[in-house]
């Protein structure tokens, strides 16, 4: 996904120091996604990841109401960086082909390197109260919004593609998150989907079939 050093939950290390005001959120989620690559979303307790950031209940309630709020807190940051890590993936003056497959496979490295976390997002978030499903529709918001800007480039423009509407980002990002937790769950690598999640894509948000096909 990056260069840099990666914790548990894959994503950039960053060093908590207690004289940081952020270091013990950070070590908070950072051993919430331990716990859930380790037992699983619905079997750790706010025990479990105290014990594993090194600290005290008295402090994970200074930060979070909640195993749920963390869980939230957790996902919103997780989202976020990998938004930024597929936007800063694709190339907008490569050919309009080689976009795609840029961000689907910036998508999945991200995915691949978190897959507990992957799927705990798809499959425990939807059980979970209000603030949990309220995130789960801005993180649709935000990458429909990252998608339609990355498809605004004039390779894809040239190509007679134009900027995809909600619904068409909606089922896109819905079949290959199903995708990607389902080979998760049947023991399977997300990277081995990456071709076929491009292929999808592809014929998605090509401008006809032939050319769909043409970059499979």
């Amino acid at each position: 996904m990056t260069t840099a050093k990666t914790r548990g939950r894959g994503l950039p290390d960053r060093a908590a120091r207690d004289d940081d005001p952020g270091g013990f959120r950070r070590r908070l989620l950072d051993a919430l996604a331990e716990c859930i690559a380790e037992d699983g979303y619905r079997r750790t307790t706010v025990a479990d990841v105290v014990r594993r950031a090194r600290t005290s209940r008295r402090t994970f309630y200074q930060y979070f109401s909640d195993k749920e709020a963390c869980f939230v807190a957790l996902l919103t940051d997780t989202n976020q960086e990998v938004i930024r890590h597929i936007s800063a993936a694709v190339d907008p003056k490569a050919p309009w082909g080689t976009q795609i497959r840029q961000a689907v496979e910036a998508w999945i490295s991200a995915a691949k390197s978190a897959p507990a976390l992957t799927v705990s997002w798809i499959r425990d978030v939807p059980a979970l109260g209000e603030a949990a499903r309220g995130l789960q529709r801005t993180v649709m918001d935000e990458f429909v919004t990252m998608i339609q800007t990355l498809s605004d480039t004039g390779e894809l423009r040239a190509a007679g593609i134009h900027s995809p509407s909600r619904c068409l980002v909606i089922i896109l990002l819905g079949g290959l998150r199903e995708l990607m937790a389902t080979t998760v769950e049947d023991g399977g690598n997300i990277g081995d989907v990456t071709d076929l999640a491009v292929q999808a894509s592809i014929a998605l948000l090509a401008p006809d079939p032939g050319q769909g096909r043409a970059f499979a």
